[in-house]
């Protein structure tokens, strides 16, 4: 790791993570070539009874629990035989053998008694007693730098060294056939996917069970659902039951359905499956939060505590989320967090601290005392501000001296004139005398009427401890622009993190949203995982992560990254106040013994070098996609031939319709074709619909349709291609909701391979839904997207250019296809020297928008005005050629669908705009 007091050739730094790895996953481009199969895990429920233990005979933990009373009553009356005979002595074997008896009679109460705790019951309990996830591999899509994107615009031209993005280097048939036998360096990572399958994921296929320190879950809070999610990139509105913000993606409607199906029965099965995955996730000292509203938290502590036990609960954290609403009958101004431990004797807790303000008349300034010895009380007009304190008054508050029991002599203490006795069943906390002296000498001690206290100044320690109301996170209060609908302050996140964490250790956040808790688990330097079902707010997050800047905290040891710890030192300013990570904390006992004081460590003020700027070290992008040999499986059961045949054959017609009333179509190439006479082939192997084209009664199209749920692939293209050629057909068009990336390349060519030429039109994931959306027009039930329209360019000996000029969008409310200008697409980015296995982010760009303020303000002096405008344009910085010679262009729609296009840089143009 690069020392920030001597780095002089880079700009900003990243944390990495040398002591940590990571089983290697797949690339998304060896997926066909992926065969490990891993079978569903099944997940038990925790075992309940009724408090009336109702002994039914469909309870399945009736015959348990009657086992468990058997052996009970049996090895007490085995107990009572065996030592109850008078005047025999036991043996230590008997003695032994009888303490194991008693430990295991110890185990079948506990087990009884959890049995018969009152729990909460919901429709559709009793009727499952276990659950099954399928286990299915994370595949990795894309790899981010964002120190190898500010390389590129610091005018470096060859592409970035693999080690940039975290990246081992392996060999190629490796990396296709033994992904996950091979550990590779720690990059955090973004996975796209439902959070019970990426995390029976995270246990199955990499065995990270134990291994979460941190798990940050902000669920939907089970009212007005649809309001929690965001259907499009630039717009954070969200309203519940509004067409127009309906969300679109299918897991997330599905989700939708499914959670709502039974109402709020159906919704505390989803948390209480989710929470027992995570729950095998955590390490033993690791924590949960659940953040969630009033409507439900009840519920929800139910819940956590079936899950995690009673005795895992640790507290309910209450904070300010809102200036308020305005019902009719109280104001509602924040949420609730859920703090629970894995284990809670063995948890890992780190106090935090916050300034406590000095008011005069309170907490530790009630008393006021003067140079000459001379002291009163805190006046009515200096509390009310009217009066200032006086400069030199030493404000403090009177404390007991005094502690329960009787100490073994007399403890007389004689103060000004007076002598005082500690009482009855009373001693002085001060060692007696030296210590009550060493108070006196110190000037400590407070002369009540009968009685001496001690003396707590307000300077002693001008902090508390931080409590579990949080008054200050409303989301005014945001350190950052709001990008999300239901983002939540970062302040929440952090002071959870910083609690039962350590930097170096492991955070996960199965519900993404805009990233907060990856953005917060960054900036203080711990390793971590989110997953988002939804691709926007995937998307949001990734321009988050890229275009972050942090403080950089200096490290206890460079070699060892964060898991080495951060610096804290003791520091102060010219008025002579702590401003460090280290404060003393003068306590009573320090000055009665003659001590130095004690030190607390202020977890969230680390040492900053401030020469130097931070930014997000290199993390992946990841999603769960069934492999090949799992397509023709459904919840783990085998699926018949037959009934794959009827599902495609279902899918194809629906897609089919789908063309008949949306005949228009904008392709990639600047060309217009509006499709007529749509229909089913006739004696067809791999083609899924033929038309002509409206104004060109000669032309005829031939059309082929991705599976529904995977990706097109290359293999499918040439055989539909191979099919269109031998029967005229003058063109190719292919539609589906993913492509693999060699099948993206082979439509490039297709016309040279098999002389057709093909066109790849994305469909979004609306028309997967079915009868789950409605079928108004102001819904936008669904849209088509083409490639991105790209030019590659030459920019002197073997340098490039890419110019994004735009994409193609369809709008089903004018039921016509638009083609949008390269400025308004939200999100492009440009790999240099693309693999066809993982798309490696080497320039990102993120038109119109504002996305890298943060590091303009922290690098300005680094860079040129004109590098940022570049960030935010449509023309990529120049580069050099890599190695296949080849670079691939992705592009962000607005609902958050990326769409890739790889060209060949021997097809580039010649003369790149300056």
């Amino acid at each position: 790791m690069t020392d920030p007091k001597t780095s002089r050739d880079r700009s900003a730094l990243t944390y990495k993570h040398p002591e940590s790895s990571s089983p290697q996953r797949p690339d998304i481009g060896a997926q066909a070539h992926f065969r490990a199969k891993k079978p569903p895990r099944e997940f038990r429920y925790d075992s309940s009874l009724s408090p009336a233990l109702d002994w039914d005979g469909q309870n399945p933990q009736r015959e348990e629990a009657e086992q468990r009373l058997a052996a009970l009553q049996e090895r007490l009356r085995n107990l009572i035989q065996q030592f109850g005979q008078a005047g025999k002595r036991p043996t230590e074997k008997a003695l032994a053998a009888a303490l194991a008896e008693l430990e295991q009679a110890a185990d079948d109460a506990d087990t009884l008694k959890a049995l018969s705790q009152p729990f909460l019951h919901w429709a559709g309990k009793a009727e499952r007693f276990s659950f099954e996830v399928p286990t299915l591999p994370l595949f990795v899509h894309e790899r981010l730098s964002a120190e190898a994107i500010l390389a590129t615009v610091e005018g470096r031209a060859e592409p970035p060294a693999p080690n940039l993005f975290g990246e081992r280097q392996v060999p190629l048939h490796e990396r296709m056939l033994r992904a996950y036998e091979h550990d590779e360096d720690w990059t955090n990572r973004l996975i796209l996917g439902d959070s019970l399958l990426v995390m029976n994921s995270l246990l199955g296929f990499e065995g990270m069970g134990g291994q979460v320190q941190t798990i940050y879950f902000d669920p939907p809070y089970g009212v007005k659902y649809g309001s929690n999610f965001q259907p499009f990139v630039r717009r954070r509105g969200a309203k519940h039951g509004d067409d127009e913000f309906m969300v679109r993606e299918p897991e997330v409607v599905k989700a939708y359905r499914d959670t709502w199906d039974l109402g709020v029965h159906s919704y505390l099965t989803y948390l209480r499956d989710r929470l027992l995955i995570a729950r095998d996730l955590l390490h033993p000292s690791g924590s949960i939060f659940v953040q969630i509203s009033e409507k439900n938290q009840h519920h929800v502590r139910e819940v956590m505590d079936e899950v995690f036990g009673e005795d895992g609960f640790v507290s309910q954290i209450s904070f300010m989320s809102t200036s308020g609403f305005q019902p009719k009958t109280i104001s509602r101004v924040g949420d609730y967090i859920l703090w629970y431990a894995r284990d809670r004797e063995r948890m890992k807790v780190r106090k935090l601290f916050e300034e406590q303000p000095v008011v005069p008349g309170e907490g530790n300034a009630r008393w006021i005392l003067f140079p000459d010895g001379e002291y009163r009380g805190v006046t009515a007009a200096e509390k009310r501000g009217e009066t200032p304190i006086p400069r030199d008054g030493r404000l403090y508050k009177p404390d007991n001296l005094l502690s329960q029991g009787a100490a073994a002599t007399p403890q007389p203490f004689e103060y000004d004139g007076k002598t005082y006795e500690p009482g009855a069943n009373r001693h002085w906390k001060a060692k007696y005398p030296e210590g009550m002296e060493r108070l006196a000498a110190a000037g400590r001690i407070h002369v009540a009427r009968n009685s001496i206290q001690y003396r707590r100044f307000a300077a002693d320690f001008p902090y508390r401890e931080r409590t579990n109301l949080w008054t200050d996170t409303m989301t005014g209060s945001f350190n950052e622009d709001k990008i999300y609908a239901v983002q939540t302050n970062p302040k929440v996140v952090e002071r959870c993190l910083l609690m039962t964490s350590d930097p170096g250790d492991l955070v996960l956040d199965p519900t993404c949203g805009s990233g907060t808790t990856a953005w917060c688990a960054e900036k203080w330097g711990r390793r971590w995982i989110t997953i988002d079902t939804a691709r926007v707010p995937i998307s949001l997050a990734k321009q988050r992560l890229l275009t972050a800047a942090f403080d950089y905290y200096e490290l206890g040891d460079r070699k060892r990254g964060p898991a080495g710890g951060f610096v804290y030192r003791r520091r102060r300013n010219h008025k002579g106040e702590e401003v460090g990570g280290i404060v003393p904390h003068l306590k009573l006992k320090s000055i009665a013994n003659d001590e130095p004081p004690e030190e607390e460590v202020l977890f969230d003020r680390p040492e900053v070098a401030k020469e130097v700027t931070r930014i997000t070290g290199p993390f992946s992008l990841e999603a769960t996609i069934p492999t090949p040999a799992d397509w023709d499986t459904e919840g783990g059961e085998p699926v018949s031939g037959a009934e794959a045949a009827a599902d495609h054959a279902r899918h194809v017609a629906r897609m089919v319709e789908v063309l008949r009333r949306a005949p228009v179509l904008n392709l990639h190439d600047g060309r217009t074709m509006t499709l007529c006479r749509v229909r089913p082939p006739a004696r067809s192997m791999a083609l899924s619909a033929e038309a002509g084209v409206e104004g060109d009664d000669e032309r005829r199209v031939a059309v082929v349709f991705g599976p529904e749920h995977g990706a097109v692939t290359e293999h499918q293209i040439f055989e539909a291609g191979r099919e269109a050629h031998g029967k005229s057909f003058d063109e190719l068009i292919v539609i589906g909701f993913a492509i693999e990336p060699a099948a993206s390349g082979f439509v490039t060519n297709c016309e040279k391979a098999i002389g057709i030429p093909a066109t790849y039109l994305q469909a979004t994931m609306d028309l997967q839904m079915g009868d789950l959306l409605k079928s108004l027009r102001s819904s936008q039930i669904f849209s088509v997207c083409g490639l991105p329209d790209v030019r590659l360019l030459r920019d002197g000996d073997e340098r490039y250019r890419v110019e994004l000029r735009g994409l193609d969008v369809f709008d089903p409310v004018e039921m016509t296809t638009d083609h949008q200008d390269g400025k308004s697409v939200p999100a492009w980015f440009l790999d240099h020297d693309y693999n066809d296995l993982c798309f490696h982010v080497c320039q990102a760009f993120f038109p119109r928008t504002s996305a890298w303020e943060a590091l303009k303000r922290s690098l300005g002096a680094d860079f040129d005005e004109s590098a940022w405008s570049h960030l935010a344009g449509t023309l990529s910085a120049p580069f050099a050629a890599g190695e296949h010679r080849r670079v691939a262009v992705k592009a962000v729609d607005l609902r958050g669908n990326e769409l890739l296009v790889v060209r060949s840089l021997a097809d580039a143009e010649p003369g790149a705009e300056k």
